[in-house]
């Protein structure tokens, strides 16, 4: 996406998969994970919660669906699910390190562990605000930070409990660093804030039926198009909806109300 390239770029963001519990729903993660080969998009970020009770088996079954989509370009985070029961040993034996970057086409994602052991809430740390700014220091046409946990409170989620210990600070941090976009999960309630020019997306459980209200398992595409960017939730088995467009370089935006585009017209 920079220079004379004027292909868009995409993002496909996955969150709270809750793999191995009862309410885990497989035929929406498979065929989450065909549509998502379908789209080829250029980076797959999955935002946490890949089990439920951080246990061995439920990482490996995690490992051999996200194993079955084709991107070469991963970025995976544990949600405060995965840190339960130790299971943070199980992640950084089959995912790696806890907190990554990656630079690709003109976009800078730094991803980070938001979670703290056997607790539901979570916190990024004044510890690495200095760390996060360095690795977003690098030219970038658009600047991405992922967490797990939400930075703003989400509507129709009930009494807040769960926000990030540090997030005001943490916002502030953000800005400072020049970020343009935060994806992050945890709630299973897709959402989109606009703060002072920080764009805050949260996505839904893609499968799991625990969900609140008349919710739906659903995940986001993000196209980047130049300084133009759009977000769609993307429902598996239903088509999709556009959540909000920005722009990088004026911060203006439109939301949209729920308008369903199938794509998909049989089960």
């Amino acid at each position: 996406m920079t220079g004379n390239d004027e292909r868009v770029f995409t993002m496909v963001q996955l969150s709270d998969l809750h793999c191995g519990q009862q309410f885990f729903l497989p035929n929406l993660l498979e065929r989450a994970i065909a549509e998502v080969n379908e789209l080829s998009p250029d980076v797959v970020i999955v935002s946490g919660d890949l089990t439920t009770h951080g246990f061995k088996d439920e990482y490996a079954l995690a490992k051999r669906y996200l194993d079955a989509i084709e991107c070469e370009s991963m970025v995976v985070i544990p949600g405060n699910h995965d840190s339960r029961n130790v299971g943070y040993v199980h992640f950084e034996e089959l995912f790696g390190e806890r907190n990554s970057v990656l630079y690709l086409n003109g976009v800078s994602i730094v991803a980070v562990d938001s979670t703290e052991p056997d607790l539901d809430n979570g916190q990024i740390g004044r510890g690495r605000y200095r760390w996060i700014a360095e690795q977003f220091e690098p030219p970038a046409d658009l600047r991405v930070f992922v967490l797990h946990h939400h930075l703003l409170p989400v509507p129709g989620t009930g009494r807040e409990r769960n926000i990030v210990n540090d997030a005001g600070d943490a916002i502030e941090a953000l800005q400072h660093a020049g970020v343009d976009l935060v994806l992050c999960g945890h709630k299973h309630v897709p959402y989109a804030w606009e703060l002072e020019g920080l764009f805050i997306v949260n996505a839904g459980t893609v499968s799991s039926s625990r969900l609140r209200g008349n919710g739906r398992p659903c995940y986001n595409l993000i196209e980047v198009d130049g300084a133009h960017i759009d977000v769609w939730r993307k429902y598996p088995f239903h088509g999709q909806e556009k959540i909000i467009q920005f722009s990088r370089d004026t911060k203006t935006y439109e939301k949209y109300t729920a308008r369903i585009e199938d794509e998909v017209t049989s089960r």
